[in-house]
């Protein structure tokens, strides 16, 4: 066994059984059925009540038929939690597919009788929902939901179309992206005689040896190429299903209905992207044409993209390494952070090996507020590993904090979910870039920051870019692989800047990305969470005291707040354009470090 392989021995697997012991628990059975009788039960009770009972004052039932629907919600969501994460775990697994499938399909069915309730609340008359929220404690306690709930309203459809287009979901959306996650995780890559799956070959795009980079990069060419008619289909189908969705439902534009989600207005997304689109040649454009001086190149290849500088330490981080760095960053912040992200490592809320069928990339899943998150990694040692072991964990502890808001309100818009996870990982960035005093070593760390910080702010955006071009074509008509390829080259190239030389077989790399199969407009938050966290640190970094209970009280807040209320005691305002310029200019900032590190 090599040195490197020994380091990542003894990886982590998480234990389901908080949720339930087994596949064939007689608790998740009696789950199942509770759910489906209950689900009918609380139809018969409160359906085409709502507005009577919302008209009796103090003695209004609402607060108890809120209650019972998030009793509901919690149960149902802890049931498509354990079937989905061991899903993930082995997407190859018959059983397991079997499992999830079924699960989906009886809980599709039960949150069916549900679905008039959020849709009947929202034809109540407003000042009527307003005097029930007043007068009723109960209820009253909901009002963050029942008012966010009400932004929805524009957009209902009547009773049966929203059922019958829940009740599709199952055999639409739902199962192409199935079929996504399961030829994804079932594709082999030829890298020098090895056939490999998607994580590992992704890795070697990391490899310090340019001709090991340059054979991963042809082996993922050459399966997305084999495979590219099934992901065009997915893609032209689904971008078709959110066409068909958005008209239905009056969305003006193709990322409306994300906007919404998110609960962020349209002119905040359209300023971020502007700025990072003008910022393009600032950042990425110059940082790698740096990067290819000091690989000795006039121009890098695609795939040497993230290589590693000479200066990069090339020993495998061991496991307990990477907990105790990210640990030690998290208790320098505040012990209260560190002894909940803690406890993800205690208790086996973590899932690190790469395993054949296991789910590639890594995401921290909230599961329900009566249970916990858990973690998927896929953890191989390398440097970027521990930043996401980090950044998985900021989520993690987001979720611990914002749980006691109930089932309800506990989830967070995406641009703010990603607010702890970028920020847990500036910590641990700024916590051993202190400890750094070698100007070597410095140097590689504040290299594979700055690329961090472009992957997630500049990539971003020119995925969401990519995106746009991808849903507005598709309204005119079916897209073929080459005109898709030549989207993604168009938005690649512009942002990624003259430094890099974009070579054969890139064309294809757009198919593998998940979040344009699973929530469509989903990668803008990542550079929305990482300027708002820039901006945030340097309110940290130059506050005298309070910030850190400030910062726990934005996270404790869940889904209850607008990001206007959350940013407004720290200073910051998302839609104040300058906003975004301050963050990038914290990448910048860095970019400046290096170069003068360099002439140093």
């Amino acid at each position: 066994m090599t040195e490197g392989a020994q380091a990542l021995t003894d990886l982590p697997e998480w234990n389901l059984a908080d949720l339930y012991s087994g596949m064939d628990a007689p608790e998740l059975k009696r789950d199942l059925l509770s759910v489906a009788k209950d689900a009918a039960a609380f139809e018969d009770r409160w359906k085409g009540t709502l507005a009577d009972e919302a008209s009796k004052g103090p003695a209004s039932g609402l607060g108890k038929a809120v209650q019972d629907y998030e009793a509901l919600e919690d149960l149902m969501g802890r049931i498509g939690s354990y079937a989905g994460l061991l899903y993930a775990g082995d997407t190859s697994d018959p059983k397991r597919a079997k499992l999830y499938g079924d699960v989906q399909e009886k809980l599709t069915d039960a949150s069916a009788k549900l679905l008039f309730f959020t849709l009947e609340l929202n034809l109540i008359d407003d000042d009527l929902i307003g005097s029930a929220l007043d007068q009723d404690a109960a209820f009253g306690h909901y009002r963050p939901w029942v008012l966010d709930l009400r932004k929805d309203k524009p957009y209902q459809l009547e009773d049966r179309i929203e059922q019958l287009f829940h009740e599709k979901s199952i055999t639409g959306r739902g199962s192409w992206n199935r079929l996504f996650d399961e030829t994804m995780t079932a594709l082999r890559f030829n890298v020098g005689g090895e056939l490999l799956a998607l994580e590992p070959t992704l890795n070697k795009l990391q490899d310090p040896d340019g001709k090991v980079r340059q054979m991963a990069s042809e082996a993922l060419a050459a399966t997305f190429r084999d495979n590219i008619r099934t992901f065009t289909l997915i893609t032209n189908t689904l971008a078709k299903d959110k066409e068909i969705s958005d008209r239905w439902r009056g969305f003006e534009d193709i990322a409306d209905s994300r906007h919404l989600a998110n609960r962020v207005e349209r002119e905040v997304v359209d300023a971020l992207a502007e700025a990072v689109r003008n910022a393009y040649p600032r950042l990425s454009h110059r940082y790698y044409a740096m990067k290819a001086k000091w690989l000795g190149m006039d121009q890098m290849n695609h795939w040497d993209r993230n290589a590693p500088l000479p200066e990069t330490p090339k020993a495998t981080i061991g496991w307990d390494e990477a907990r105790n760095t990210v640990l030690s960053a998290y208790q320098l912040f505040d012990p209260k952070m560190a002894e909940i992200a803690r406890g993800f490592f205690d208790k086996n809320w973590i899932d690190a090996p790469v395993r054949p069928g296991k789910s590639p990339g890594a995401f921290a899943h909230p599961t329900v507020p009566s249970a916990h998150p858990y973690v998927l990694l896929n953890y191989m040692g390398k440097p970027r590993d521990v930043m996401t072991l980090a950044h998985e964990l900021g989520h993690g502890v987001h979720q611990v904090l914002a749980a006691p808001q109930g089932a309800l309100m506990a989830s967070t818009p995406l641009t703010l979910a990603e607010t702890a996870s970028v920020f847990g990982e500036m910590l641990t960035f700024r916590s051993l870039l202190d400890r750094t005093k070698d100007r070597r070593e410095r140097k590689a760390m504040l290299a594979q920051k700055v690329e961090d910080m472009i992957n997630t702010v500049v990539r971003q955006i020119a995925f969401y870019e990519f995106e746009r071009k991808i849903h507005t074509e598709r309204r005119e008509g079916e897209l073929t692989a080459d005109r898709i390829g030549e989207l993604w080259l168009s938005v690649q190239g512009e942002s990624l800047g003259p430094a890099i030389r974009i070579r054969e077989g890139y064309e294809t790399f757009w198919s593998y990305i998940p979040h344009f199969i699973h929530s469509p407009f989903y990668v803008y938050a990542y550079a929305f969470g990482d300027c708002l966290v820039n901006s945030l640190y340097a309110v940290y970094q130059n506050a005298e005291s309070g910030f850190q209970e400030k910062y726990f009280e934005m996270l404790r807040a869940g889904g209850t707040k607008h990001h206007s209320e959350l940013l407004a005691p720290f200073g910051l305002d998302a839609s104040d354009p300058a906003f975004w310029d301050k963050g990038l200019s914290v990448i910048e900032n860095l970019i400046d470090e290096l170069e003068a590190l360099d002439k140093s």
